[in-house]
């Protein structure tokens, strides 16, 4: 695509990552009720993909957040606006992201599902920015560590664009500022 300026994960290395971590979480949670909330868009395809690779009894369920809009950087005012629709105290909640970046959507997300009295609390993400961190969250799932790029792919978008591609990008400066 003539938008990215280099493929850093091809959709190959992404589909045995995930294949590894599915079988992870099937080890790690035998036994479990366990729920995966699926952070909306972005963390779809993942989601979609990861829960065919856990060979467990499993309930999903959505939440949809905002905090970037259309820009490049998470504003850090995060909105609620789908929550989820399962009695929380009855499972083992994992919650499933695309990419830890700042940090401060899945801190204050953790945050207000703690409360909410899960058996127990994860968290997976294909994808994190080391660099970017702003807040301490233990990610007990991850798939890939990333440079600080503006990437996307495999769910995850520029203004809601290129989230179909399955392979993860960089993209070209020229296309966002």
């Amino acid at each position: 695509m003539k938008d990215i300026e280099r493929i850093l994960y091809t959709e190959e290395q992404i589909k045995a990552k995930v294949a590894e971590l599915g079988r992870q979480i099937t080890r790690d949670y035998e036994g479990k009720n366990l729920l995966l909330c699926c952070i909306l868009k972005g963390s779809l395809v993942f989601m979609s993909d990861l829960m065919r690779q856990i060979d467990l009894p499993l309930t999903i369920d959505f939440m949809k957040v905002s905090s970037y809009g259309h820009g490049t950087e998470s504003s850090g005012d995060v909105r609620v606006l789908l929550d989820l629709s399962v009695n929380l105290p009855e499972y083992d909640l994992l919650i499933v992201e695309d990419i830890f970046d700042s940090g401060r959507t899945l801190a204050k997300l953790t945050e207000l599902l703690r409360v909410r009295g899960p058996r127990s609390l994860k968290l997976c993400t294909l994808f994190s920015k080391p660099e970017r961190h702003n807040v301490e969250l233990p990610i007990d799932y991850l798939g890939f560590e990333l440079p600080d790029e503006f990437v996307v792919g495999y769910g995850l978008d520029y203004a809601e664009h290129y989230r179909n591609l399955p392979y993860l990008g960089v993209l070209k400066r020229e296309v966002y500022e």
